[in-house]
C-alpha cells in the first residue's frame, strides 16, 4: 500500500521568534514629563528630581521627610488620583552613604497610569511610615523591616513578618552571610525543631562595585534613565 501523506508529516513552518519590545507612546511620554515638572512645581520643598525610565515610566526623588506629604498628594490631588498602592519594595545599595532605597509604586485607575515614589535612608535614620495614607503599607513596610532593618516610624504593629522569632539580622542585606548565622532543623529523636551554630561558617561577601554593568555590555552606552527636572531648575523657575 501507498501511503498518503497528510498534512501532520508536513515540517512545520520556521517562526522567527523576537524579544517583545514595547514601544514608547510620544504622547503619553509627553504628559508624564509634564506631569513631573507640575508635581515638582508643587511641591518644590520635597521633589529632589524627576526622571523618565525606560521611556514611559515616571519616577519621583524625594529625602525621607517627603514621603507623607508627597504621598498623600499623589492620592488626593484632583490632577494624580494615585489611589492604590501597588506595593513597596526595598533595595540595598551598600556603596552609597543612605544605603538602603525604598521604593513606592502607586497606580491611579481614574487616569490609568503608574508612578514610582523613591527615598533614601540609613541603617538609623527612620522613615515615616505610609499607613495612615494607605491602609496596605502595613505588611509591605513590615517585610522591608524584616529583610531590611529599615525602621519605620509610627508604624501600628512593626513586627518581623518571614523570619521566625528570634531571628538575628536582615537576610536582604548584601553584607548578611549566604549561609546565615545558625541551622534551623527538626530533630527526629527530640521531636522537635532544634536551633544549632553553623558547621561551616561563610565569610561576609565583598563586592566589586566599580564596573557594574560588566556583564550587561549592551546597555553600557544606554543611560538608565531620563532626566525630566531636579530641584535646582524649580528653584531657578521661581
Amino acid at each position: 500500500m501507498q501511503r498518503v501523506a497528510t498534512k501532520t508529516d508536513e515540517a512545520a513552518p520556521q517562526v522567527e521568534t523576537r524579544p517583545t519590545v514595547a514601544k514608547v507612546d510620544p504622547l503619553q511620554k509627553s504628559q508624564l514629563v509634564e506631569f513631573g515638572k507640575y508635581v515638582a512645581e508643587c511641591l518644590p520643598k520635597y521633589v529632589q528630581k524627576v526622571q523618565l525610565t525606560a521611556g514611559n515610566e515616571l519616577e519621583i526623588l524625594i529625602p525621607s521627610e517627603g514621603v507623607i506629604p508627597i504621598l498623600q498628594f499623589l492620592k488626593d490631588h484632583h490632577n494624580a488620583q494615585f489611589a492604590s498602592l501597588a506595593d513597596i519594595a526595598g533595595m540595598d545599595v551598600p556603596s552609597r552613604p543612605n544605603r538602603f532605597e525604598i521604593i513606592y509604586n502607586l497606580l491611579s485607575l481614574r487616569y490609568n497610569a503608574r508612578i514610582r515614589v523613591k527615598t533614601y535612608t540609613d541603617e538609623l535614620t527612620p522613615v515615616d511610615s505610609a499607613c495612615d495614607v494607605f491602609k496596605a503599607a502595613n505588611w509591605y513596610e513590615r517585610e522591608i523591616w524584616d529583610m531590611y532593618g529599615v525602621f519605620f516610624a509610627n508604624h501600628p504593629d512593626l513586627r518581623r513578618i518571614l523570619t521566625d522569632y528570634g531571628f538575628e539580622g536582615h537576610p536582604f542585606r548584601k553584607d548578611f552571610p549566604l549561609s546565615g548565622y545558625v541551622e534551623v532543623r527538626y530533630d527526629d529523636e527530640q521531636k522537635r525543631v532544634v536551633v544549632e551554630p553553623l558547621e561551616l561558617a561563610q565569610e561576609f561577601r565583598r563586592f566589586e562595585l566599580s564596573a557594574p554593568w560588566e556583564q550587561f555590555p549592551n546597555f553600557r552606552g544606554n543611560p538608565a534613565a531620563e532626566e525630566v527636572t531636579d530641584a535646582t531648575d524649580v528653584k531657578k523657575d521661581q
